[in-house]
């Protein structure tokens, strides 16, 4: 399943103890969803990965809404190395031909990295290269029927875990998750992170060989539609703050790296 492989890949190479910065082994490729493995299907998921890989390459996640990148959509097989599937339901057995069909599988695609880079700056951007600061995410939780400051080794609900670790391997964005000892040892619970600024976490950020925190608060909202995610982060001398409303916890993962990317890579700030 997606916890497994992902998680297992992206851990390695993302969540490795030692130096803080870290450098990242898969910054040209890119991966989608499908249904099947037909032909049909795969030019756009070919045309998806495009999309994400410039973003990704780039740090600049203004181009996943950029017309002129979704234009480029039909380029994308001549811009990659090669592509792969995998059964994302590869631990249930088939039952028949039309369930072979159906089941939904991971396209990979890697790109060529000069090609990507020329195309970005034909776009008037620039790639951000592969050695990337490594986030610590510290984030507190209120829900309706529980509160909490999520912990790697005490998790609430798995999927959470499992959107960030995605999340940081479709931004290229590097992250620490801390344990339930690493916010007990730095005093960390849901009323002090709630008002924490990135700033007093300099320490608690530093043990988890990280090199910047990113701090956030998500809260379920019935009048929104779903979860209101604050985020805080300083870089560059200066603390940024922006906010997501009505998402799933998946968007509003997507919001904090993206956001810390595109501050990080020089593309101005989230909006």
């Amino acid at each position: 399943m997606m916890s497994r492989w992902i998680g297992g890949m992206v851990l390695l190479t993302l969540l490795a103890a030692g130096s803080q910065a870290a450098t990242v082994e898969d910054l040209y490729q890119a991966r989608t969803i499908l249904t099947g493995q037909g032909e049909e299907g795969r030019p756009k998921g070919l045309a998806e990965c495009l999309t994400d890989v410039l973003a990704k390459v780039s740090g600049d996640p203004k181009l996943l809404s950029d017309p002129r990148v979704a234009a480029m959509g039909s380029q994308a097989p001549s811009l990659i190395r090669g592509f792969r599937y995998r059964d994302r339901m590869e631990e249930l057995p088939v039952h028949d031909e039309q369930g072979t069909r159906d089941r939904p599988y991971d396209l990979t695609a890697d790109f060529y990295p000069d090609r990507i880079d020329a195309i970005l700056r034909s776009l008037g951007s620039a790639p951000w290269g592969p050695d990337r600061p490594r986030l610590a995410m510290f984030i507190a939780v209120r829900n309706v029927a529980v509160s909490y400051v999520f912990a790697d080794d005490k998790r609430r609900d798995n999927g959470q875990r499992d959107s960030i670790l995605w999340t940081s391997y479709r931004t290229g964005m590097p992250v620490a998750l801390p344990s339930d000892a690493d916010l007990k040892a730095a005093g960390l619970d849901l009323q002090t992170l709630w008002k924490a600024e990135p700033d007093s976490l300099a320490d608690a950020t530093k043990k988890l060989n990280a090199d910047l925190p990113l701090v956030g608060t998500m809260q379920f909202s019935d009048a929104a539609r779903g979860w209101i995610a604050d985020w805080r982060f300083a870089a560059n001398g200066r603390t940024y703050r922006w906010q997501v409303r009505g998402v799933n916890y998946d968007e509003a993962f997507r919001s904090a790296l993206r956001g810390a990317a595109q501050i990080l890579s020089g593309h101005g700030e989230p909006g």
